[in-house]
C-alpha cells in the first residue's frame, strides 16, 4: 500500500469526525428520556416521604423549605467544580434573571402555591389543576414561537389529562374553591415556568449549578414567606413512619433533599434540555403515576385499577405528543419568560 493510499485510509474528512464526536439524535432522545424517568421517579417519592413528616405535625411550608434547603447544600460542592472557569457566567443579568424566576416560581412558588391550594381543596382536585401545567407549556409554545400544536399533539394532550383524571380518581363529586383553583392554577404556572425555563440553556450554566442556584433562591423566598407568617411554618421532632419501620425525624428530610430535590431537580433540567419543554413537560407526567406506586410501596396504599390503567393513558399520551414532533424541530431553543429589556428597567 502506498504512503498516499494509507494517509487516506487512515485521515477522516471533517464530516466524518463530527459526526463520531457529536452525540447522534436518537442517543440524545434516549439519554433525556432516561433522565425523565429518573427525575419522575424521584420527585414521585416526596409525597409519601413528606407525609410521614406532615402527620406528625410539620407544616407543608416547613418541609418543603428543609427539602430545597438540603438540595442546595447537596449540590453546593459539586456546583462549585462545575462552575470552574465559568463564574463569568454569573454576571449577566438575563442569567439572574432567570435562576430567580426559576427559583422563586418554579421551585418555591409552585410547591407553596400547591400548598395553599390542599389547604381550601381536596389532594386530588389541587394536583389535577397543577398538573394542567403541560398545557401551559403547549400554549406558550404556540404563542412565542409560533409552534401551534398539531392534532396528534391535541390528542396527545387529551389522553394524558384523561390519564390524571384516572389515576387521582376525581371523577366523584368534589367541592371546589374559587381561591383553591386559583391557587391551584398559581401553582401550575410554576409547573409550566420549571419546564421552559429548564429546558432553555442559553445561559451556559451546567444542569447542576441552575439546580442549586434555582433551589437556593428558593429557600430564601419560602424563609421570607415563614417569617412573614404568611403559611403555618412547624417543626416536629416525633418519628415517622414509612413502610411500617419507625424512623427518627430526620431521615424522611434528608430523603427528600437528596433523592427529590437535588437528584430530582438535576435530573430534571437536564432532560429539559435534551428532550424540549413540551416533551419533557409530558414525559414529567408519569411523576403521578410513580407517586401513586412509592405510596404503595411506602404507606401500604394500594393502587386501583382505574388509577394503573391512568398510568397507561400516560404513557399512551407522552408517545403520541413525541411522534408528532417534527424531525427538525429544534430540541433546546425555547424562549425563556424574561422581561423586555424596557420593562425590566421600569
Amino acid at each position: 500500500m502506498t504512503a498516499t493510499s494509507t494517509r487516506k485510509a487512515t485521515t477522516m474528512s471533517p464530516r466524518e469526525t463530527s459526526s463520531r464526536e457529536t452525540p447522534s439524535a436518537q442517543h440524545v432522545l434516549l439519554v433525556g428520556l432516561l433522565l425523565a424517568v429518573v427525575s419522575a421517579a424521584t420527585f414521585g417519592t416526596a409525597g409519601a416521604v413528606a407525609k410521614s413528616s406532615l402527620v406528625q405535625g410539620w407544616s407543608p411550608a416547613a418541609a418543603v423549605t428543609v427539602r430545597i434547603s438540603v438540595g442546595a447544600l447537596i449540590l453546593a460542592v459539586p456546583t462549585a467544580r462545575a462552575m470552574r472557569g465559568r463564574w463569568q457566567l454569573l454576571s449577566s443579568v438575563k442569567t439572574w434573571v432567570q435562576i430567580g424566576l426559576f427559583g422563586t416560581f418554579a421551585v418555591g412558588g409552585c410547591q407553596l402555591f400547591y400548598f395553599l391550594a390542599v389547604r381550601e381543596l381536596s389532594v386530588a382536585v389541587a394536583l389535577m389543576i397543577e398538573y394542567l401545567g403541560p398545557i401551559l407549556v403547549v400554549a406558550w409554545l404556540w404563542l412565542a414561537n409560533g409552534h401551534r400544536p398539531r392534532r396528534l399533539t391535541m390528542i396527545g394532550m387529551g389522553l394524558a389529562i384523561l390519564g390524571l383524571v384516572l389515576i387521582l380518581d376525581v371523577l366523584g363529586d368534589v367541592q371546589v374553591s374559587t381561591l383553591g383553583v386559583l391557587f391551584g392554577l398559581g401553582a401550575a404556572v410554576g409547573l409550566a415556568i420549571f419546564f421552559v425555563i429548564g429546558a432553555d440553556d442559553s445561559n451556559g450554566l451546567p444542569p447542576i449549578a441552575f439546580a442549586c442556584l434555582g433551589m437556593a433562591v428558593g429557600a430564601v423566598m419560602l424563609l421570607l414567606v415563614g417569617m412573614l407568617q404568611i403559611v403555618p411554618f412547624e417543626i416536629s421532632t416525633t418519628d415517622a413512619v414509612l413502610a411500617g419501620v419507625s424512623l427518627p425525624w430526620w431521615v424522611p428530610l434528608i430523603w427528600l433533599g437528596i433523592v427529590a430535590a437535588a437528584i430530582a431537580y438535576v435530573t430534571g433540567i437536564a432532560a429539559n434540555r435534551r428532550l424540549g419543554a413540551k416533551v419533557a413537560s409530558f414525559v414529567g407526567l408519569t411523576e403521578v403515576m410513580f407517586a401513586v406506586l412509592w405510596a404503595w410501596l411506602l404507606l401500604g396504599e394500594m393502587p386501583a385499577t382505574i388509577q394503573l390503567l391512568g398510568g397507561l393513558l400516560i404513557l399512551v399520551g407522552v408517545i403520541a405528543v413525541k411522534l408528532d414532533e417534527a424531525p427538525d424541530e429544534p430540541h433546546i431553543d425555547v424562549p425563556s419568560p424574561v422581561l423586555p429589556a424596557a420593562d425590566a428597567n421600569s
